[in-house]
């Protein structure tokens, strides 16, 4: 095999990601060398490659269904929202500024094209296939012009396009039919077909408008997956997310201890990788949401402030919800709290902010011995080292910088000299995101948690977050096996779009 294919959606949150991620452990699992790309993507939850690039956690997700090492080449522009009308810009895993989304859509955006297609052609001169991924729609016809990820990479690079549509929103077929009828006849000569994704009931019922969608666009239906749960896994709109009751839906075993363990999570403005929680909530017993009001505190045993793109911004949130007041009487009185790189920042004394909310000094809470000053420069590492007696790994992403003269130590290198973070009582903060996948260093922590809480939780002794991952990863594998066809699905990859589409009026307006 040596080929490529472009994963569309009919609208953002379709499944691109997840498709796109199955794809690419069908493949594996047949042997295939393959890797995924995104040429740009929007996204608040990322990752650090182990060559210090930052890049979109989706794209580091797909990485790992590929069996393969994270690269700055998988997602070479990265924007990340300072709010709605602006991003940083990170360009090959590093800042390279900020920009209104006028400014990056008037001209920036097509000037990265270049840099696009040679990231696309070196991972291709090194795989035997690509699995790209797009972004939102293909046929957002107002920024057609300068796009560089769905039909201006497609076009390109010659790839052939498989729209996925999400049937559990309604109107799949008429949103699979529009998004062909407004692209050019250019662009509709690469759409090969669609595949239909979280459909429940039965296939029987569905099969008469596939019949009538090829009949109208002369395209095959690739597949239907079935709707399964918990596979919104690596999320990445930061703007958008719900407060949900839970973190995931997937199902969990019973508590091993007599109680479970009640974590509230702060749902900040620009809340960027909250998916630190995940593995928390993945243990048996745990039961994580996301709040935002005071109240929703007091029964909770542990409340974690998590990472922002906007610390200030979100430190003022706190404040104004009543939340600031919550999260200082709660440290006061011993509950346990825990600050996650933005959420580490808020809990210190000040804040000197000159480079991305430009306040200047800013009160913090006030909890740990903390100072920060916002430094031009942003640290992007993986760190190890060592926490409650346990090895521990992470990523860092941020651009303020810690000052620490007080409290215990907290993530060290092992001989007692700290690396990271610190503690008061039962406040812990932490740059370090994904600290809590590490399994033995997530026990000990909740081992602290649930004595602090006067709990009887007992964490699960061989809960690990890797295994979950990997098992994951081959439930979306295991969806591309058995309900996509595969056959037509290689032939796709490895031949491009047929020849001979018909193209669907009125196409593109002038």
């Amino acid at each position: 095999m040596n080929g490529g294919l472009l994963v569309a959606g009919t609208t953002s949150d379709a499944g691109k990601s997840v498709v796109t991620a199955g794809i690419c452990r069908w493949l594996v699992r047949q042997g295939v060398k393959v890797a995924p790309f995104k040429a740009q993507n929007m996204s608040l939850n990322s990752f650090v490659t182990r060559e210090g690039a930052e890049i979109g956690r989706a794209q580091a997700m797909q990485a790992q269904a590929c069996r393969v090492e994270p690269s700055a080449l998988m997602n070479p522009v990265l924007l990340k929202p300072g709010g709605e009308q602006s991003s940083q810009v990170v360009l090959l895993g590093k800042p390279v500024g900020e920009l209104s989304a006028r400014g990056y859509h008037g001209g920036r955006q097509r000037q990265l094209l270049g840099t696009v297609l040679d990231c696309l052609a070196e991972l291709r001169g090194t795989y035997d296939a690509v699995i790209c991924e797009g972004a939102g729609s293909p046929a957002e016809i107002n920024l057609r012009r300068t796009d560089i990820v769905n039909m201006g990479i497609a076009r390109n690079a010659r790839l052939p396009v498989l729209v996925v549509g999400d049937i559990d929103r309604g109107g799949v077929f008429a949103s699979f039919f529009g998004t062909v009828a407004l692209l050019s006849r250019e662009d509709q000569e690469l759409v090969a077909g669609f595949l239909v994704n979280k459909f429940r009931g039965d296939v029987g019922l569905l099969e008469p408008g596939l019949d009538m969608l090829h009949g109208l666009t002369g395209r095959h239906t690739y597949g239907v997956l079935p709707f399964r749960h918990g596979l919104g896994i690596d999320e990445e709109d930061g703007l958008r997310v719900s407060l949900r009751g839970t973190v995931r839906e997937s199902s969990v075993a019973p508590p091993v201890g007599e109680d479970v363990l009640r974590v509230a999570v702060c749902a900040i403005p620009l809340m960027s990788n909250f998916t630190d929680v995940d593995a928390l909530a993945a243990e048996p017993g745990v039961v994580v949401r996301f709040v935002d009001r005071p109240e929703e505190l007091a029964d909770a045993d542990l409340v974690v402030i998590p990472g922002t793109r906007g610390t200030v911004p979100a430190l003022e949130w706190l404040r104004e919800r009543g939340l600031a007041d919550a999260l200082v009487a709660r440290a006061r009185e011993g509950r346990p709290v825990l600050g996650v790189c933005g959420g580490f920042q808020m809990l210190g004394e000040h804040i000197e902010d000159d480079v991305e909310s430009r306040k200047g000094h800013v009160d913090g809470l006030g909890i740990l011995p903390v100072r920060v000053r916002f430094a031009r420069e942003k640290t992007l590492t993986r760190p190890v080292g060592e926490a409650l007696g346990e090895h521990v790994e992470g990523y860092e992403i941020h651009h303020g910088v810690a000052d620490i003269h007080g409290g215990e130590t907290f993530i060290s290198d092992g001989s007692g000299h700290s690396l990271d973070g610190c503690r008061v009582g039962q406040t812990w903060g932490t740059h370090w995101h994904g600290s809590l996948e590490s399994d033995g260093f997530r026990r000990a922590f909740l081992r602290e948690v649930s004595a602090a809480a006067g709990r009887r939780f007992v964490p699960a002794p061989d809960t690990s977050f890797a295994a979950l991952r990997e098992e994951q990863l081959d439930r979306l594998g295991d969806l591309i096996e058995q309900h996509a066809d595969t056959d037509a699905l290689q032939r796709l990859i490895e031949s491009g779009a047929p020849q001979g589409l018909p193209f669907i009026p009125p196409g593109a307006p002038a």
